[in-house]
C-alpha cells in the first residue's frame, strides 16, 4: 500500500486562502525569501568588491611599478656605453735653435789732437765784482718794476670810505695851497675868461696823487692849470676801508676870477 505524502500548506496559502491569488501581494509574499537571498547574495559581493578592490588596484599598481623597473633596468643594461676618447698628447716642443751672439767690432776713432776752444777770454777779479755788481742793481730794478706793476694793479678807487683822505692841515688848507700856487694863464686874462674848473683825483693808498682828471672844464687854459696845480699836490692821508689803506676818487673846485 502506498504511502500517501501529506504536506501542511504554506505559510502564504493560509493567509491567502479564499483571496484573491492573483494580486500582486501574493506573488510578492512567495518570492519574497528568493529576493531577500538573491540581495544578501548580491549585498555580499558588492561588499566583497569595495573591500578586495582597493587591495586588489594596490598590488596590480606595485606589480605594474616593478614591471616598468624591470624594464627600465634591463634597457638601461642594453645601452651602450659612448668610447671616451682620448686625445692624443701634443707633440713635444721643436728644441730652441742655438743662438749665437756675434759681437759687431767698432774701430776706434784715433783723435790726432785736441784744439783749444778758441776766442776764450778770462774774468779779471775786478771785472768779476763789476758783473755781480751789475746782477744785483739788475735784481733791484725787477723788485721795483715788480712793486710798479703791483701798484698799477692797485684796486679800482673808491667813491666813499669809512674814513675819506685827509690833506694835511684839512680842507680849508687844501684850498688855501691851491689858491697860492695857482697861476691864471695870460691868454685867459686877455680875453677875461673866468669861471670854476672842477678836478677830479684819485688819493692812492699811499697818500699820492693820480688819475687826474677834469670833470667839469671851462677854457682848455684854465683846464690845463687846474691840472697841472693839483698833480703838483702834497702828499695825503690815505683813506681807510676796514682799517686798511685803499684808493679813494676826491673833487676839488678851482674858482678862476679876474679882479
Amino acid at each position: 500500500m502506498a504511502k500517501e505524502k501529506i504536506t501542511a500548506p504554506a505559510f502564504d496559502d493560509i493567509v491567502f486562502e479564499n483571496r484573491n491569488k492573483e494580486y500582486g501581494a501574493y506573488t510578492l509574499r512567495k518570492k519574497y525569501s528568493r529576493n531577500v537571498i538573491i540581495a544578501m547574495a548580491i549585498g555580499i559581493v558588492v561588499i566583497s568588491t569595495a573591500i578586495i578592490a582597493p587591495y586588489l588596484n594596490a598590488k596590480a599598481a606595485e606589480n605594474r611599478t616593478k614591471r616598468e623597473e624591470r624594464q627600465v633596468e634591463i634597457k638601461m643594461e642594453n645601452l651602450d656605453q659612448p668610447a671616451e676618447t682620448v686625445a692624443p698628447p701634443p707633440p713635444p716642443p721643436p728644441p730652441p735653435a742655438d743662438v749665437v751672439q756675434q759681437a759687431r767690432y767698432v774701430p776706434p776713432v784715433v783723435v790726432d789732437s785736441v784744439k783749444p776752444e778758441e776766442n776764450v777770454q778770462l774774468m779779471t777779479a775786478d771785472q768779476a765784482v763789476v758783473e755781480i755788481q751789475n746782477e744785483e742793481v739788475i735784481e733791484e730794478v725787477q723788485v721795483i718794476a715788480e712793486e710798479v706793476q703791483e701798484e698799477e694793479a692797485e684796486a679800482e678807487p673808491f667813491v666813499v670810505v669809512e674814513e675819506m683822505p685827509m690833506f694835511p692841515g684839512g680842507e680849508t688848507e687844501l684850498l688855501t695851497w691851491i689858491a697860492n700856487n695857482t697861476q691864471y694863464p695870460e691868454v685867459a686874462k686877455e680875453n677875461n675868461i673866468q669861471g670854476k674848473v672842477i678836478v677830479r683825483f684819485c688819493v692812492t693808498s699811499k697818500g699820492t696823487v693820480d688819475r687826474v682828471s677834469i670833470l667839469k672844464g671851462v677854457d682848455p687854459e684854465l683846464d690845463k692849470e687846474a691840472i697841472r696845480v693839483v698833480q703838483t699836490l702834497p702828499a695825503f692821508k690815505p683813506g681807510k676801508q676796514g682799517g686798511k689803506p685803499v684808493p679813494v676818487w676826491y673833487m676839488v673846485p678851482i674858482n678862476f676870477t679876474l679882479k
